[in-house]
């Protein structure tokens, strides 16, 4: 013990500091997870861009790589999610839909999909499309048993079938399609979407 020090003020002075530090630890706790991602965000694109200024410069800023389509967060779930693989490519959107895949003749500009070590995946296209598309898909869509709903000028249509979920999004002259199979990331389709039509 240093000479003069008092270990009857030391010991509950020490108390207290420890028991400051851990209510700011809890105090803190709730926002680590942010700042993991924000850092690994960081790290991977070199700027940290909130979802606002992405979203508004979303469309000037997508190019045919899949690593454009997609707005930083849902990137990094699904890139930092264990044992899955990112295929690219420019296969024809995957569809159960394929009479309508055939009457839209879409241009595509990439297909990105995500494949887990069991075999799930998740499959999205995105092509440009005529601007009659959106009437055209809706009443080959519908036919097919899909749910369609008002999508600004376009149509978002749905159709589940056992462990398949499939979705295709018709506006502004782009076609989002995506099919998920035994894989269903919350919120994924709805990221996408704001990524393309923000606001």
């Amino acid at each position: 013990m240093i000479g003069g020090r008092k270990a009857w003020i030391a010991w509950p002075a020490g108390l207290a500091c420890a028991g400051v530090v851990a209510g700011l630890a809890w105090l803190a706790a709730p926002g680590v997870p942010g700042a993991v991602t924000f850092a690994g965000d960081l790290l991977r694109t070199g700027s940290a861009v909130t979802a606002a200024e992405s979203g508004h410069t979303a469309r000037a800023e997508l190019t045919d790589d899949c690593r454009s389509l997609y707005p930083d967060g849902l990137w990094a779930r699904l890139s930092w999610r264990p044992h899955v693989v990112l295929d690219q490519s420019r296969d024809a959107p995957v569809t159960a839909a394929t009479a309508v895949r055939d009457a839209l003749q879409p241009a595509v500009r990439m297909t990105c999909t995500w494949r887990t070590e069991s075999g799930a995946t998740v499959a999205t296209t995105l092509a440009t499309v005529d601007a009659a598309a959106p009437a055209i898909a809706q009443a080959g869509l519908q036919a097919q048993g899909f749910t369609c709903t008002a999508a600004g000028d376009g149509i978002r249509c749905t159709k589940t079938r056992g462990d398949t979920a499939e979705e295709q999004v018709v506006r502004d002259g782009l076609w989002l399609a995506t099919v998920e199979t035994g894989w269903h990331p919350d919120g994924y389709t709805d990221a996408l979407v704001h990524r393309l039509w923000p606001g």
